[in-house]
């Protein structure tokens, strides 16, 4: 697909577009020769509806009307639309606070129970709600299904549909037959992939710097819209055919989940044969064809993206007939590795039963609530099976934890967290964990060992205050 504006290349053979060139167009989009219908500059004011406040939906929706758009976010929660409205979000995603407090300001940032309202004025339609993986891991559509019903009757004026949502491949297949099925025009609709690859804890920083941005559609112009809402970030723009947009989201985490994967198998031969992990990820890092990022030895991926998108790869595979043999390696190797990590603990200490064990942190990673598939969920079902009792402290993630938890201990800091313990476990790496007084800890403590799950520590600084340490990898 060849793309020009005015003349000008916007998209290379290959399907990259020049940001730089789409913003410095004019009028006409011409398509593989084929000129379209003539258009406003890429400056006009678009009218856009986000469908699900979650950390998608919201950081979405919120940027878009920073920067310019009429964005109205829908979701059938009126509670988490009132502290939206009050300047504040309901997740935990830092600088979204400000974000969204600069859009409300400006006018440009409303929310809306009512979806039909919503739809029937805007231009760009988002769906960006949950697609949790059901019991055989196939990404559950139901959500989905729920909006594409509700705003069909709406839908009087031509509409871009886009999937925010992370879905599986052939859903915006399904999409449209749904909509036609329900007696919608299929030239009101213009139904089109655009996964996000935001990272919950830097999702503001990552809407505002994107590696990439990947459009799929399956008719020409269809992306035209999506190009006018991004082409100002100044980064690569995939246009690309829609079954490919859906498979690039579930191929590229899955691709890191295994990177992961890796890192922590070979750190469960340096475990054995005296070799350290962090020199050998930096060694393999330093080879640009590597690179150093996702080399970090651990406890493992968690979250709602890494679990969810492997299963659903995985099921997408099992469909085509594809027996995915690697990636159902790589899983295995993430879910064995917080136990092996735990079975260590329980090797220094004999026993779980009656002992005291300390949780630094909760979330699935730093700077954010989320404790989905969070490997502390993990951590604590094991050391209750084992009769342990465990106190915990997390800066932002507690009261999730406390929904699912109510049972264990909780604090309001890290140095609180550990008086007493028999062990203390590094389960989240915040940065505040960094500050952790050794010798305090030792003096406080009732046992010495402290198991750092994140190698956030350095051996040194914590052997010298009395402390046994273990990390991973070593």
């Amino acid at each position: 697909m060849k793309v020009t504006l005015d003349g000008v290349p916007v998209m290379n053979g290959a399907g990259t577009v020049n940001a730089e060139a789409l913003n410095a167009s004019k009028a006409v989009v011409s398509l593989n020769g084929e000129k379209s219908a003539p258009r406003q500059r890429v400056t006009r004011t678009l009218n856009v509806s986000v469908i699900g406040t979650g950390y998608v939906g919201l950081v979405t929706g919120a940027i878009l009307a920073d920067q310019g758009s009429n964005v109205i976010c829908v979701d059938n929660n009126p509670a988490k639309l009132e502290v939206i409205e009050r300047g504040e979000s309901p997740i935990y995603e830092p600088g979204l606070d400000k974000i969204i407090q600069s859009a409300l300001r400006a006018g440009r940032l409303k929310t809306s129970g009512d979806l039909a309202a919503a739809v029937e004025n805007s231009d760009v339609v988002y769906i960006a709600v949950g697609t949790p993986p059901s019991a055989d891991g196939t990404p559950d559509l139901t959500a989905v299904i729920q909006v594409v019903n509700q705003i069909a009757p709406a839908i009087k004026k031509h509409i871009t549909l886009v999937t925010k949502s992370t879905v599986p491949v052939g859903t915006g297949d399904l999409i449209e037959n749904t909509l036609q099925d329900l007696g919608v025009d299929p030239n009101l609709v213009d139904v089109v992939s655009n996964p996000e690859f935001l990272r919950e804890g830097s999702a503001v920083y990552d809407t505002f710097n994107p590696d990439r941005i990947v459009v799929g559609v399956n008719r020409p112009g269809a992306e035209i819209k999506l190009l006018e809402l991004y082409g100002r970030y100044g980064c690569p723009i995939l246009v690309t055919n829609r079954t490919s947009a859906e498979l690039i989201k579930y191929a590229s985490n899955s691709f890191l989940a295994v990177k992961i994967s890796f890192i922590n198998a070979i750190s469960r031969i340096c475990e054995q044969s005296g070799a350290d992990v962090a020199e050998v990820a930096k060694g393999m890092g330093l080879d640009s064809r590597i690179g150093k990022q996702f080399l970090n030895a651990g406890l493992g991926w968690g979250g709602s993206c890494f679990p969810k998108d492997v299963q659903g790869l995985l099921k997408c595979a099992e469909t085509t007939g594809y027996d995915f043999t690697m990636l159902k390696s790589a899983e295995d190797i993430n879910n064995d590795q917080t136990s092996h990590f735990m079975s260590r603990l329980r090797d220094q200490l004999g026993t779980f039963e009656g002992k005291t064990i300390a949780l630094l942190g909760l979330a699935f990673k730093p700077n954010t609530d989320d404790i989905r598939d969070a490997k502390a969920l993990e951590i604590i079902d094991l050391l209750k099976a084992g009769g342990a009792k465990i106190r915990a402290y997390d800066p932002v993630a507690m009261p999730n934890m406390m929904e699912v938890h109510p049972d264990i201990e909780y604090k309001s800091g890290g140095q609180e967290t550990v008086e007493g313990a028999d062990a203390v476990i590094l389960v989240t790496e915040w940065e505040e964990f960094k500050w952790l007084d050794f010798d305090l800890t030792a003096s406080t403590m009732k046992g010495d060992l402290l198991f750092d799950g994140r190698r956030a520590f350095r051996r040194e600084d914590v052997e010298k205050s009395g402390l046994r340490y273990f990390t991973i990898g070593v």
